[in-house]
């Protein structure tokens, strides 16, 4: 190969690989032209002048996107008339897409979405002329929201209806239809609780209706809470007495409080008394203002010994029974008369308890006040005074005592053997104060009033007989000793009084004698006597006709409990009459008399009608004949 041939192969293979080269030819002529502009400057030179130009119209971008936008609006508003919604819904589109800050574009869009169901783009497109014209589009934005909640709501989807309906309400929150459906979307989706927190909200902020009140009731009574349900009703039906639906709410709540009543009468008689209280709690969660439950109510706490508690539903339902309220109590057949004096007596009934539960518990001061209140409710109970001389006689105030037992023997039966032992025990407790004052007179009448109460003890003859011979009256005094003799011969008196009254002689010596066998026999047939009139057995008909075991139609008990029963009194009286030093401190420390008791006024003691006469004498009124 020839050296021609090789450099025209290399000039090829270099214009191969760089595409750009430059001929000389063409790197002469750009030479020339930049000399020519160097000395010429610009071409404009030989052009003519401004004015002598030929205008030519200029092409405008603007008027060219308006025309365009207009064809394509023009497009989808035929293709609206033809019900070529997807066409129309692409023509506003394309419009768009070229004028996006018109408004009548994105309206004709979204009713073209709102002809296709499309209630999502439609929402989108409204929203969007929302922002351009503030609040210009509201009402129909939010009938969109409105659509597309209520199809999601016929299809199932609860949740999903409900946050549709909530931007309806959103948008427009002076329509109260948009927030009702939200209601209906959380009730279908079981959301009560938030159901009812958004109807809290709006009875909260605007004025609560009798509607509103109805379906917060209803909402209450779903959520199983009844009382507030009940409370809801009772307000609708206070804006709107004639309110079809709120009573028939409360004939609802009437049918189950009188069921769970009845269910509570039965576990109430079959002792179930803890099941009961929770019936009857059930009870007046649908009815709170009947005067039935609470009393029922507060006995059961009654005999739960729940006092506190028994006391306060008692006042509740005397006080509900005066209030003037609907006549259910005689459509259920019991007046509010009757609940009302039954509740009274209850309330006696059980402050009576109390204290004798305080009583037992050692507390006689806050029994005494207690029982003070049963007094003033009820003055006719015989046992109520028992209970609270009972008290007095535990704190030493005897007088107190006395006037309580003697207010209760006026109302009982004369022979009544606990209002006797009673009276027994205290006079003999004056008498024996008396006679450490030196009042023996007074002594020996109380001795005598107690010997009257109960003949059949010891103790009593040989207080009276001290008391006679310090007063000088020798055969009194011998013939309380013989009593002495026969009750208790074991006494540590009977030897230091035998030399007394009977010096020389044995007791075998005087009860043999004549006058000592008379004597006997006499105790013997008053002890008889006062038995056979104090038998328990023959007064129990009596007293539980009186005050211990009525009950009322369901089984509620209408004991009066006594604080101290038969032998708790014997053992007080048995320990009051072997103590002999306690009386003699209560001498020393005996308090004064103060008006802490019942109001009335302590009058002096009956002098007692079985006081033997004061005579003078010697052995000879027994003729004890001596043993050999």
């Amino acid at each position: 190969m020839d050296i021609s041939e090789e450099a025209n192969d290399k000039k090829t293979a270099e214009q191969s690989l760089f595409s750009t080269v430059v001929s000389d030819e063409e790197l002469e002529e750009a030479r020339r032209k930049s000399a020519f502009k160097q000395l010429f400057g610009s071409r404009r030179i030989f052009l003519p002048p401004a004015e002598k130009r030929q205008q030519r119209p200029e092409l405008q971008r603007n008027v060219i996107v308006q025309s365009k936008a207009a064809e394509h609006y023009r497009s989808g508003t035929e293709a609206m008339g033809r019900r070529q919604y997807e066409k129309a819904a692409v023509c506003f589109t394309k419009a768009l897409n070229l004028q996006p800050e018109q408004t009548q574009l994105y309206v004709s869009r979204a009713e073209a979405y709102l002809q296709l169901c499309d209630f999502q783009s439609a929402a989108a497109s409204y929203k969007r002329a929302w922002i351009l014209q503030p609040g210009a589009f509201s009402r129909r934005l939010a009938f969109i929201y409105y659509l597309q909640g209520q199809c999601l709501f016929d299809g199932g989807l609860f949740l999903e209806a409900l946050e549709a309906f909530s931007k309806a309400a959103e948008v427009k929150p002076d329509c109260r239809v948009y927030q009702v459906r939200s209601l209906a979307c959380l009730t279908a989706a079981g959301r009560h609780s938030d159901c009812l927190k958004l109807l809290d909200g709006w009875m909260t902020s605007g004025s609560p209706t009798a509607e509103l009140h109805v379906l917060r009731a209803r909402l209450h009574k779903r959520l199983q809470q009844t009382s507030r349900c009940h409370q809801d009703v009772t307000a609708a039906l206070a804006l709107d007495p004639s309110c079809l639906a709120a009573r028939v709410l409360l004939q609802q709540l009437r049918e189950a409080s009188e069921e769970a009543r009845l269910e509570a009468v039965d576990r109430t008689v079959s002792g179930r008394l803890p099941e009961a209280l929770c019936m009857i709690n059930v009870a007046l969660e649908s009815s709170p203002q009947d005067a039935r439950l609470y009393l029922f109510r507060g006995i059961l706490y009654r005999r739960l010994k729940d006092f506190t508690a028994a006391i306060e539903d008692l006042v509740q339902a005397a006080e509900l029974s005066d209030e003037e309220e609907e006549d259910q109590e005689e459509v259920r057949g019991q007046g509010k008369e009757a609940v009302r004096r039954e509740a009274e007596l209850q309330l006696v009934l059980t402050y009576n308890d109390f204290a004798v539960q305080c009583f037992g518990r050692g507390l006689y001061s806050e029994a005494a006040l207690l029982l003070n209140k049963a007094i003033e409710e009820e003055k006719s109970r015989p046992g109520l005074y028992l209970n609270r001389g009972d008290c007095f006689f535990k704190q030493g105030d005897w007088c107190f005592a006395l006037a309580d037992y003697q207010q209760a023997e006026e109302m009982l039966a004369p022979d009544d053997p606990a209002v006797r032992l009673r009276l027994a025990v205290v006079h003999n407790t004056l008498g024996r104060l008396c006679f450490q004052d030196g009042r023996f007179q007074e002594a020996a009448d109380m001795f005598s009033a107690a010997i009257r109460y109960n003949p059949a003890v010891g103790r009593y003859y040989e207080s009276r007989s001290k008391a006679f011979r310090k007063l000088m009256s020798w055969t009194s005094a011998r013939q309380d000793f013989i009593c002495m003799l026969v009750l208790d011969p074991d006494s540590q008196e009977v030897p230091p009084m035998l030399m007394s009254l009977f010096p020389g002689f044995s007791v075998s010596d005087v009860l043999s004698s004549p006058k000592g066998e008379e004597i006997r026999a006499q105790l013997m047939d008053s002890i008889q006597e006062w038995r056979s009139s104090s038998d328990p057995q023959r007064l129990s008909g009596k007293l539980q006709q009186m005050n211990v075991t009525d009950e009322d139609a369901e089984g509620h008990p209408k004991e009066l409990k006594l604080c101290l029963n038969q032998e708790d009194l014997q053992i007080t009286v048995k320990s009051l009459l072997q103590v002999e030093g306690t009386l003699q401190s209560l001498v020393r420390d005996r308090p004064a008399l103060h008006q802490s008791g019942p109001d009335r006024a302590i009058n002096h003691l009956p002098p007692s009608t079985s006081r033997a006469s004061n005579t003078r004498g010697g052995n000879s009124c027994l003729e004890p004949t001596r043993q050999k």
